[in-house]
């Protein structure tokens, strides 16, 4: 009796746990160029310019950094979806995450990372991301 009340417990806590997750990762929305600009203005302004720190604070705002994992390899492929390699991009984008870790220094591993990555083809995607905006005005 008590092992059933444990196995029920137990199963109890795992399906809340997933719930939890799976409400926190369907929040998180696709960032659109003017999202960036609004959220990047923020940023420059609370890291008094300084640009690792800017682009932590951005990548933050956006979902798509953690100060434990920093950044989310998935999300950053979605964005890019149409350019239909989001495993090459997943690929890129967690081997640099890995290689500039660094978490006492966290500023750095987000600029690090993100310079790693962006040196090749993802590089030229962001910047066609980001002139969406001008574009737009």
């Amino acid at each position: 009796m008590n092992r059933l009340r444990l196995e029920i417990i137990c199963w109890s806590c795992l399906l809340i746990a997933m719930a939890v997750s799976t409400e926190a990762a369907s929040v998180w929305k696709l960032p659109t160029a003017q999202m960036v600009y609004e959220d990047l203005e923020k940023c420059r302004q609370e890291s008094q310019e300084e640009d690792a720190a800017t682009l932590r604070c951005l990548v933050k705002k956006l979902g798509l950094w953690t100060d434990e994992s920093g950044y989310n390899a998935r999300r950053i492929a979605k964005i890019f979806a149409g350019h239909n390699q989001m495993e090459e991009l997943m690929l890129v984008v967690e081997h640099c995450n890995r290689m500039e870790q660094d978490t006492s220094h966290l500023d750095d591993w987000a600029f690090l990372a993100y310079k790693c990555a962006t040196s090749g083809q993802f590089g030229h995607w962001v910047k066609d991301f980001m002139s969406q905006k001008e574009v737009e005005r």
